[in-house]
């Protein structure tokens, strides 16, 4: 036997304390409570996992063969959110936005819904990849006119747009914590229509995480108590106090927040850049897009910048623009004159003078106006 001794760690390095168990009463309120600010009194479903994770149980829960699906494609989270629907048997017709990195129209989707007959239509609500929101009520309206399931990706949107699952007759609605709520994101959680419950897959021979089904056979039904398998006691400690700080702030509050945090970026960018990326009514409330100069790449004018205030959009059009975040804790006005700061410094070192004080004086007016409104 070896008496070699185990090379020292880091100094660095500190272990987390041990998280006590998470109570087996404590998740159902958990669900209880995401569904109060998802505006739903549908059966809530608590995953454990990333929202990734409860999108893919959803799309693998519903394709099967004989579905077919018509999928809004205005990011690659839509995309893959049609593999899987294909990867379960699914026929899928991909809709991409009215271009590259801009919102599909409710037209568009209206014309699809006449060419053919749907059994779901799935969507994401709010695009960080480049900041578009896409326009839910019209296309959930649509789609419930011609009998499809609608099936919603609110990871972004939740708490920085009004998402009410029950008033707009979502079926299927997926959140995480870790955006404009500002949580972690180990957790997330899928609201479930009755009849979305009727057109999902049956338990499969073995437990499955990416099983609807079987998180309702082995949480719902024996009366939601401890969930299945070995849950991360952390990650639900976490998601507790995430939601405990989201009901002192109000929901009604937080999306106030975003809305003015995304008014005075844009308002900023806008001056900055002397264009918009998608109209006001199109943006998400949690990144704003900011347009650039003719000629002007992502790439280069982020060689000018240190950190990551800036970011280049994902996706066919990302290097046509950058993104400004103030998602969570970062809508705050003082976060967003701090990267329109950067913004402006990056386009001048990049051959672009301009006028960042007025930028910034334009932004903060924006802030102050939507405060009042």
């Amino acid at each position: 036997m070896s008496s070699r001794r185990p090379a020292p760690l880091p100094p660095s390095w500190l272990p987390l304390p041990d998280a006590p168990a998470f109570p087996a009463d404590g998740y159902a309120p958990l669900a209880d409570a995401i569904g109060r600010l998802m505006g739903t009194t549908n059966d809530v479903l608590l995953v454990q996992g990333e929202a990734m994770v409860a999108l893919e149980a959803a799309a693998s829960s519903l394709g099967r063969p004989g579905v077919r699906a018509l999928n809004v494609v205005t990011s690659l989270y839509g995309r893959w959110f049609g593999g899987w629907l294909r990867r379960a048997g699914a026929e899928v017709t991909d809709l991409a936005g009215a271009a590259p990195g801009h919102p599909a129209t409710a037209g568009a989707v209206a014309r699809a819904l006449e060419a053919g007959h749907y059994d779901l239509v799935a969507l994401v609500h709010a695009e960080s990849a480049t900041g578009i929101l896409n326009p839910l009520a019209e296309i959930v309206s649509l789609a419930k006119a011609h009998g499809a399931l609608v099936v919603v990706d609110a990871v972004a949107s939740l708490g920085g747009h009004p998402v009410e699952v029950d008033a707009l007759g979502i079926d299927i609605a997926v959140m995480g914590p870790q955006k404009a709520l500002g949580g972690q994101a180990g957790t997330s959680a899928i609201a479930i229509s009755p009849v979305a419950w009727d057109r999902i897959s049956a338990p499969g021979e073995a437990p499955s995480i990416l099983s609807l089904a079987d998180l309702r056979t082995l949480w719902l039904e024996p009366g939601r108590g401890a969930l299945p398998g070995t849950p991360s006691a952390l990650e639900f400690h976490g998601l507790a106090q995430t939601l405990a700080r989201v009901e002192a702030e109000g929901m009604a509050a937080i999306r106030a927040r975003h809305a003015r945090a995304a008014a005075a970026a844009r308002t900023g960018a806008r001056a900055l850049t002397g264009a918009e990326w998608v109209a006001p009514g199109q943006a998400s409330n949690l990144v704003t897009a900011a347009a650039l100069p003719e000629g002007l790449s992502a790439a280069e004018l982020l060689t000018h910048v240190t950190g990551d205030a800036l970011t280049a959009g994902v996706g066919p059009a990302g290097e046509r623009l950058v993104r400004l975040n103030h998602t969570g804790p970062r809508a705050r006005l003082e976060t967003v004159l701090g990267d329109l700061a950067t913004l402006g410094a990056a386009l001048a070192a990049a051959g672009h003078p301009v006028s960042t004080g007025a930028a910034l004086s334009a932004a903060e007016a924006a802030w102050r106006e939507a405060e009042t409104a």
